[in-house]
């Protein structure tokens, strides 16, 4: 069948009938890697986002029942200081799962393209607190949560074709993007960043979207280590088969990537690894029950 090569215009009009990235989520989790924002930037940007404050103020309330507080919790302010930020953190990650998780199945893609994604997030986030580089871990969670993105929109433009591709890239032993070149005339990495643009996403995070094939590029030689982040925790997650997917490719690895991040393969990185894939499990336990 041939189609039409899709345009930034075309993505960004199909992608309408798929939920956008939640603005208000980027938002909470860069706030909370910024050491400049006020808890008063956290607590208004929460509070515009009704299913993550309902979930901080239940989670809370537990806590303080847990700890006999007399009086429940009844503002985010509160909630957030007894909870801590990094179970805020959490909390925001699975809001974002909860609606891309949704939307992955209503579409009719395999259940491991959104365990991939989850085990992204992790990786990425747990790469960016192992390293030295100046990685926001939020920003990284984000990043490797929608690498991926472009496939998600690709297989609602042709569903029949994305899975072609998939069976291409496998049996020729070629990389996705590669096969997505050839039956869509562009790969998912350019319509992912589209579409993150589109969604207002840092500036960061589109570029590592749509370069983390390709970090050696001489156009990523001045962005953000983002790039080579994405780049290196896409390789990382399939060597150790997170998911156990038959999609999985173990790419070679960019040099350049791990050096631009100060990557060390010493006995550190195998404590990296264990936390990577208890981390990924148990995320992974959780989207499965939404199913």
């Amino acid at each position: 069948m041939n189609l039409n090569t899709p345009t930034r215009d075309s993505v960004i009009q199909l992608s309408r009938s798929l939920p956008s990235f939640p603005a208000v989520i980027a938002e909470i989790l860069s706030t909370l890697d910024d050491p400049d924002a006020s808890i008063h930037t956290l607590v208004g940007s929460i509070n515009r986002d009704p299913i993550i404050s309902a979930r901080i103020l239940s989670v809370a309330n537990t806590a303080a029942v847990r700890g006999r507080r007399e009086s429940a919790v009844s503002d985010i302010a509160t909630a957030t200081s007894l909870i801590g930020l990094s179970r805020v953190r959490h909390i925001t990650l699975i809001s974002s799962l909860s609606t891309f998780g949704g939307c992955a199945a209503r579409i009719g893609l395999p259940v491991t393209f959104w365990q991939h994604s989850v085990a992204m997030g992790v990786c990425c986030e747990e790469i960016a607190q192992h390293i030295a580089a100046p990685v926001a871990p939020s920003l990284a969670l984000v990043a490797g949560l929608l690498h991926d993105i472009g496939q998600l929109w690709l297989h609602h433009f042709n569903a029949l074709t994305m899975r072609n591709c998939w069976l291409d890239a496998k049996v020729r032993s070629m990389g996705i993007e590669m096969m997505e070149r050839e039956h869509f005339g562009v790969d998912h990495c350019t319509v992912g960043a589209w579409l993150v643009e589109h969604w207002k996403l840092p500036a960061s995070v589109v570029a590592a979207i749509g370069y983390h094939h390709d970090p050696d590029s001489e156009s990523t030689t001045t962005l953000a280590p983002l790039v080579p982040l994405v780049h290196v925790a896409e390789v990382l997650s399939n060597a150790l088969d997170l998911t156990g997917r038959t999609e999985n490719q173990v790419a070679r690895i960019s040099s350049k990537a791990c050096s631009q991040l100060g990557l060390i393969w010493n006995e550190d990185i195998r404590l990296l690894f264990g936390r990577i894939e208890s981390r990924s499990s148990h995320a992974n336990a959780f989207f499965d029950s939404l199913h």
